[in-house]
């Protein structure tokens, strides 16, 4: 799959970074419609650099898709888990919000009766299925924005490139649910039912045989309601929102940046985004959170029972998470693309043939 998947990465200019590099300007000067071309984007030395950097694999290829799932296991594994007191505080709101009144009360709360290793209480969990959710989320993420731009064709690409994000990252995140169900479930089975188990090792086994693998794949629906809407917000606004900063924020080319400065936007479109995941998934997030510390329960139940006001409990706290951790990740990700020397094509430019069409072009 990954050879013929690079193949078509090669043939499509709208994923060729070198292609991509050549219409932002590296080799020649901005085209003006409106009058006589305009100065060359960067002096020569810099478009002499840029021409001689060196990638470790080519775009598409299947070392860069193996390396960008190991950017997702890193990026998601060791922020998750950063945050896993957070994370229980939150589940505990939703699922006990009588008890747990407040993000600052949960804290108060847990360390009274737990003490400060209560707080790491997941973590496990937490590490395994979330780095194994990363490598399907960001792995299969290139892969399908490959395959569905190469169905479109380069002019379609761009102009439908926010749909190419969201069902790109939409199919990927299908897989990357499939891959968490098990350890999120287990995750909360830990974090809200005081007494329950202290260990992966003891929830597991204890798991299996109260309801066989139905105890760990139950959760697998609403978890494609919270994390398929979380994951296509995050992609597609990162993407939008890079492009944007570039556009109108940022006050020099992408290409006169250098890495340093491109980590700095990506940090900051990853936070903006987080933000906007946070809310759109947060209502199945505490349906996913009930469902796995009740038993014989459905999601439609659950649900219904905690009606509109409840199903927004901890919202705050998840904000602060989510939005923190959606950056740190889009950071981590990057800095590994930079660390292997992977391509990462600049934000995408409208091809030569459809201004051509559009009568953008002398």
């Amino acid at each position: 799959m990954f050879s013929s998947v690079a193949h078509l990465a090669r043939a499509n200019p709208f994923n060729a970074p070198h292609l991509l590099l050549v219409q932002d300007g590296l080799t020649g000067p901005r085209s003006n419609p409106a009058g006589p071309p305009g100065p060359p984007r960067r002096s020569r030395n810099l478009a002499a650099a840029a021409v001689e950097e060196q990638y470790s694999c080519d775009y598409g290829s299947g070392r860069f898709f193996i390396l960008c799932g190991l950017g997702g296991i890193i990026s998601c594994g060791t922020t998750h888990t950063a945050l896993v007191p957070l994370d229980l505080v939150k589940c505990r709101m939703q699922v006990d919000p009588q008890k747990y009144k407040g993000i600052f009360n949960g804290f108060s709360v847990t360390l009274k009766e737990d003490g400060v290793r209560g707080l790491a209480k997941g973590w496990a969990p937490t590490f395994i299925g979330y780095s194994m959710q990363g490598l399907c989320k960001f792995g299969f993420y290139e892969v399908f924005k490959v395959l569905y731009s190469n169905m479109l064709g380069e002019e379609n690409a761009y102009l439908w490139r926010t749909s190419l994000y969201l069902a790109a990252s939409a199919s990927a995140e299908f897989f990357a649910d499939i891959a968490l169900a098990p350890m999120e479930a287990a995750k909360v089975r830990i974090q809200t039912q005081p007494g329950y188990a202290n260990t992966l090792r003891d929830a597991a086994p204890k798991m299996y045989k109260e309801e066989g693998l139905k105890a760990f794949y139950k959760g697998v629906a609403p978890l494609w309601m919270r994390q398929i809407p979380y994951t296509m917000m995050k992609f597609a606004c990162f993407e939008r929102t890079v492009e944007a900063l570039y556009k109108f924020v940022v006050p020099k080319p992408r290409s006169e940046c250098s890495k340093a400065e491109q980590l700095v936007v990506t940090f900051v479109a990853g936070y903006i985004a987080g933000v906007f995941c946070a809310i759109v998934s947060h209502p199945a997030d505490s349906v996913v959170s009930v469902l796995n510390k009740e038993k014989g329960s459905s999601a439609s139940q659950v649900l219904q029972r905690l009606g509109f006001k409840g199903v927004w409990k901890g919202l705050f706290a998840r904000i602060i998470m989510i939005g923190t951790l959606t950056a740190l990740q889009w950071f981590i990700y990057d800095s590994v693309k930079v660390y292997f020397r992977l391509p990462r094509p600049p934000p995408p430019e409208m091809p030569e043939s459809l201004k051509k069409k559009l009568g953008l072009t002398q």
